[in-house]
């Protein structure tokens, strides 16, 4: 057996045994974290938009949602910041998304699921996430992030989607 296995079955030993001396609860045994409210922070996010001049519109979900357009290459791009943040320790998250594709029946391909992960490792800010059937690029920013940033975000989530739809497909589909 080459070292590196050895070590890593001693390891993972070493972890089963400390794990059962003060095991932490079990996620399943903690409550998930609540949403904060629409309310919390909703007027100070339209706020925040409005002064950069974004042009959104609200979903039924209550998403803020910000449609980008490329003239030269024709092509455009929705992205959206979530309208609920989520409680993160003593502060908040909120999330800014864009789709870029439709998960294919029986998933991505390994090669593709490579590219993916391996592109998520490229990017300073964000990753790909899969929702329902849905492939997203997704940024996750503290919820009191000024204009500027969650701007810099939907631009940068609606830029990286586009270039990932063009490279799974190349339809303007999303």
């Amino acid at each position: 057996m080459p070292l590196f296995l050895r070590l890593l079955s001693v390891g993972v030993l070493l972890a089963s045994s400390a794990g059962s001396i003060a095991a932490p609860p079990t996620p399943a045994a903690r409550p998930p974290a609540p949403d904060v409210g629409p309310a919390a922070s909703d007027d100070t996010l339209a706020a925040r938009l409005d002064a950069r001049g974004v042009r959104y519109e609200r979903d039924a979900d209550g998403d803020y949602r910000v449609v980008f357009a490329w003239q030269q290459e024709g092509r455009s791009q929705v992205a959206f910041v979530a309208g609920r943040a989520h409680v993160f320790g003593d502060s908040a998250v909120r999330e800014v998304f864009s789709p870029a594709a439709r998960v294919p029946d029986g998933g991505f391909d390994a090669t593709q699921s490579d590219m993916l992960l391996r592109d998520s490792q490229s990017n300073i800010l964000g990753a790909w996430e899969i929702a329902g059937d849905v492939l997203f690029y997704v940024i996750k920013l503290h919820d009191d992030a000024d204009g500027a940033r969650i701007e810099q975000a939907l631009e940068a989530a609606a830029q990286l989607a586009d270039d990932m739809e063009l490279r799974l497909g190349g339809d303007d589909v999303l």
